[in-house]
């Protein structure tokens, strides 16, 4: 009989000036070379190194019937995340100046492990490195004049935490993702309620381009994505993954101010506020 693989969770942290990755263990990240920390005493870092990050738009049927969008999608869509919107367990993810909607979003994030171009729906799971728990933050102020692309909505810096580890050697569909705010409980759902699951995903974005090792895949968030205010901490649990946690502060002013002002529309409170008034 094949036994199953044994979970496996490495960390990527700070240390001497330098990224260093290591297996973590009751607390305890083991170095390479022998050395250990612990975790209370790191530094974390993004535990993989995407060239891109690619995300999909309302993979959960509750989201999709409570931003009130009439019919399941045919097929998947997609966007993307610039690399320089990753962000680590414990940092801060900063809103900017002037705006009201910087949602959190709960997901489940996938790493792929070996490239990966015209791949099947049964050979998907090869080409998985691990899972990240993941808040795809986005910042829905700008959403108007963005046009669906969520360049400004989603790509700021920091707009992206992932971690605390890279997990592999589980069935993430029996895993559960729960977003909670300051201590309760505000998403929750199960990987299986996924409309298109990680196989399909994977799969699907191999079709049209290559994914490379450290490729991130965000795969949707479930109801009840709500704003965030500054001094809130944001956690997101992953059953059989871990639990990523950062805190809100808001920006500090910039002495530049050019481009598209933030705005509050009808349109934007009723994704912001999943068709909640103020």
């Amino acid at each position: 009989m094949k036994s199953q693989p044994q979970r496996l969770e490495m960390r990527r942290i700070l240390r001497n000036g330098r990224a260093q990755t290591g297996r973590y263990a009751d607390g305890v990240i083991h170095l390479p070379d022998g050395s250990v920390v612990r975790e209370v005493d790191a530094v974390h870092l993004p535990p993989c190194e995407p060239s891109k990050i690619i995300c999909v738009h309302l993979n959960y049927d509750d989201r999709r019937i409570e931003i009130r969008q009439p019919h399941p999608e045919p097929a998947p869509s997609y966007f993307f995340k610039p690399p320089t919107s990753l962000n680590a367990h414990e940092g801060v993810v900063y809103r900017p100046i002037g705006t009201k909607y910087l949602n959190y979003e709960g997901e489940i994030g996938v790493v792929i492990g070996a490239e990966a171009r015209g791949v099947t729906r049964e050979q998907a799971h090869h080409y998985v490195r691990g899972y990240v728990a993941a808040n795809d933050i986005g910042c829905h102020d700008f959403r108007d004049i963005d046009r669906g692309s969520m360049l400004r909505v989603k790509g700021m810096d920091g707009f992206s935490p992932i971690g605390p580890g890279l997990v592999s050697g589980i069935d993430i569909r029996q895993s559960r993702l729960r977003t909670y705010v300051n201590g309760q409980l505000v998403q929750d759902a199960s990987a299986v309620d996924m409309v298109f699951g990680i196989d399909y995903l994977i799969a699907d974005l191999s079709r049209y381009m290559t994914l490379l090792p450290g490729d991130l895949i965000l795969t949707g968030t479930p109801a009840h994505s709500r704003p965030m205010n500054p001094g809130d901490l944001v956690e997101v649990e992953v059953t059989g993954v871990g639990r990523l946690r950062n805190r809100i502060a808001e920006a500090q002013s910039q002495a530049v101010t050019v481009g598209h002002a933030p705005t509050d529309t009808p349109q934007i409170r009723h994704i912001a506020l999943g068709g909640e008034t103020q």
